[in-house]
């Protein structure tokens, strides 16, 4: 389990568990030189897979990543971390909320996170013939 994590602009708190962290790269910037947001995208899916793999014991597949909010933007070197929480369980289906949360040089505490990102992903679990199948329910 992760420590709860206050964003020391807004206040707010983290929710779910430390699922992926990661380094934001110079290939990673958009044309005005902050990160891409598809590229934070893509670590938030990758971040949730790895949390709807687990609670459907298996292989689950993306199928929608809705209300996806930037709040601010991040910068080449920025530490990134995504964190998971599932939200419900359907017959099939998982809901994830992902928060993308940044540690920064640039920050005047070495302990500062801020929220930069968040996003509700659906993914559903699959057979190995790519079939929905069956969530064990928890």
């Amino acid at each position: 389990m992760s420590a709860q994590l206050t964003d020391s602009k807004t206040g707010q708190q983290s929710h779910g568990t430390l699922l992926l962290r990661t380094l934001a790269m110079p290939s990673n910037t958009n044309a005005n030189g902050d990160i891409f947001g598809g590229w934070l995208m893509s670590q938030m899916d990758i971040a949730g897979g790895i949390l709807a793999y687990e609670t459907a014991c298996g292989r689950a597949t993306t199928v929608a990543a809705d209300k996806i909010v930037f709040h601010r933007p991040v910068s080449v070197g920025d530490v990134v971390a995504c964190y998971g929480e599932l939200i419900k369980i359907g017959n099939t289906s998982m809901q994830i909320h992902i928060e993308v949360w940044v540690h920064s040089a640039s920050f005047d505490s070495l302990n500062e996170q801020r929220l930069v990102t968040e996003a509700l992903f659906t993914y559903v679990a699959i057979d190995k013939d790519g079939q929905p199948r069956p969530v064990p329910q928890l």
